[in-house]
């Protein structure tokens, strides 16, 4: 229910008042497993308080933890019956990706550690929330020139040109794309975006963001597909090796 998100009041007998209980989303990491599975009205509480970074419950607004992160899937399989999340808020999310198989030596891998301590239990922490969020201010600052600018922008909007797609990726991309690429630049070392750095997020900013239109399905041409040929037909700006 929206309520197990956003939280509710319940009424204390021996206190004779209301007393409001905190919803899931007041975390730093949420998971939303198979999201399709809950209805529309719990995916919309999700999501605005995804944009808002708040949520409202009976006239009163509370902020959400800092650093708030939402993990969310869907599963095709056996989907029937469940609500997929509609374009316009699946735009709502900054990346995605796609899980199949594991490789051959990780599925051994994993077939060995069956009957020995949990994975979760060897898991140790790299870092505090202070220092998260202070690598989020830092991802801000790193430098991007104005040809990365304009190349990732002519990126997002050949999306809106391409005539195997029927919509192409919204204003959230382009903001998107920005985020991803300082944030790659900053993993790799770096306070300067480069054009490699654009190329390798884009596909997955627009993967989700992009429908292909009939004459693609026609011709088997799928997203992986027209998402390369964008790479390849917008010239990328010269800049030394990248």
């Amino acid at each position: 229910m929206p309520s197990d998100l956003t939280g509710f009041s319940i009424y204390r007998r021996e206190e004779e008042k209301f007393v409001y209980q905190q919803g899931s989303v007041f975390c730093n990491l949420l998971l939303a497993d198979e999201i399709n599975r809950t209805s529309p009205k719990t995916q919309s509480a999700l999501l605005e308080a995804m944009e808002e970074r708040r949520v409202t419950v009976e006239g009163v607004t509370r902020k959400v933890s800092a650093p708030f992160l939402v993990i969310a899937t869907q599963n095709p399989v056996g989907s029937a019956g469940t609500q997929y999340l509609p374009e316009a808020q699946m735009d709502r999310f900054m990346i995605t990706m796609t899980m199949g198989y594991p490789d051959f030596e990780s599925e051994l891998s994993m077939a060995k550690d069956v009957g020995e301590s949990r994975g979760v239990d060897l898991l140790r922490p790299v870092l505090n929330k202070e220092r998260l969020l202070e690598m989020q201010r830092e991802v801000q600052r790193v430098f991007i020139k104005d040809e990365i600018y304009r190349y990732l922008l002519e990126l997002v909007t050949a999306t809106r040109k391409h005539p195997y797609l029927e919509r192409g990726a919204s204003p959230r991309a382009t903001i998107a794309l920005v985020e991803m690429a300082r944030a790659a630049a900053f993993l790799e070392g770096r306070n300067y975006v480069t054009p490699a750095d654009v190329r390798e997020q884009f596909p997955y900013v627009a993967a989700h963001r992009i429908q292909e239109n009939r004459a693609a399905r026609m011709e088997g041409m799928g997203k992986e597909q027209i998402i390369q040929q964008i790479l390849k037909q917008v010239r990328q700006p010269s800049m030394g090796k990248d």
